[in-house]
């Protein structure tokens, strides 16, 4: 059987490493998993060209929205948000998933940063739409502040909070919006949605201010630290890096896919060796 990451750009993606290395654990020899360069506009096309041999893809940047209307069946879930990263292939339909929402969580609660007081997401895009119900799944109190590059297009982003029953208060990204974030009593959690580089600006509010938390975790894991990693750390918060994400979100899709417990430390070992060799080289 076959399986991909589709997206881009894809060369940087861990995801071929963990899942291969599921599929060795598990003792699936007949599995291979590639990483293949798409957009939304090829995106139809690469769907329709899948035979039967495919059990499912992986999906990433900028895709996660795009896919909806080329799916045959959405989970709940994927409809209460508007993203999929996961598309099972089965007897000619498309079933579309997410696991980043409870991939999300898992890394959150395993870093014990389930906060009980102000909580900030940097971006606006469908990977801060999965934070917003992860945070609903830890049961963090609301209203969550949003900090977007433009406040115009931040109305999907809303009416997901709508569906999940979230108040949120939307803030831009400038020194003016960052000074409106609270900062009041309470753990705060800051999560960082953004591509990499795109936070590094900001990085010194959490040093100088005015952002404050107790934790940090970021998307990015690859280059890493990041800038906003770095910064957090040095301001004393718990830093949760993007391949916690990465890694609880790829064995949902692993478990989905083969209908297989995932084998985490296994796909755990795999992940952290290779980004070891990317830093070697």
């Amino acid at each position: 059987m076959r399986a991909a990451v589709l997206g881009s750009p894809i060369a940087h993606s861990l995801s071929p490493a963990l899942h291969t290395a599921a599929y060795r654990e598990l003792g699936l020899t007949d599995w291979s998993y590639q990483a293949i360069e798409c957009d939304e506009t090829g995106l139809a096309g690469l769907l329709r060209s899948l035979g039967p041999d495919w059990a499912g893809l992986s999906l990433t940047m900028p895709l996660k929205q795009a896919v909806l209307p080329l799916l045959d069946h959405a989970d709940g879930l994927v409809t209460e948000i508007g993203a999929a990263n996961t598309v099972l292939l089965s007897d000619g339909r498309r079933l579309g998933y997410n696991t980043d929402v409870a991939g999300l969580a898992m890394a959150l609660r395993q870093a014990g940063a389930t906060p009980d007081g102000n909580v900030v997401i940097l971006g606006g895009g469908a990977t801060a739409c999965s934070a917003l119900a992860a945070l609903q799944m830890t049961g963090v109190a609301d209203p969550i502040t949003v900090v977007v590059r433009d406040l115009a297009r931040a109305a999907g982003l809303r009416a997901v909070a709508g569906r999940l029953g979230l108040m949120v208060q939307l803030t831009e990204l400038s020194p003016a919006g960052l000074e409106a974030v609270p900062a009041g009593p309470g753990s705060q959690l800051l999560i960082s949605t953004l591509p990499a580089g795109a936070a590094d600006r900001i990085a010194r509010q959490l040093v100088t201010g005015p952002l404050q938390a107790d934790a940090v975790l970021d998307v990015v894991y690859d280059p890493w630290p990041t800038r906003l990693a770095e910064a957090a750390a040095a301001a004393g918060a718990t830093v949760i890096s993007g391949f916690e994400l990465l890694l609880h979100q790829a064995a949902g899709q692993v478990e989905l896919m083969t209908g297989l417990p995932a084998p985490t430390l296994a796909m755990r070992l795999a992940g952290q060796a290779e980004l070891r060799r990317r830093n070697i080289r």
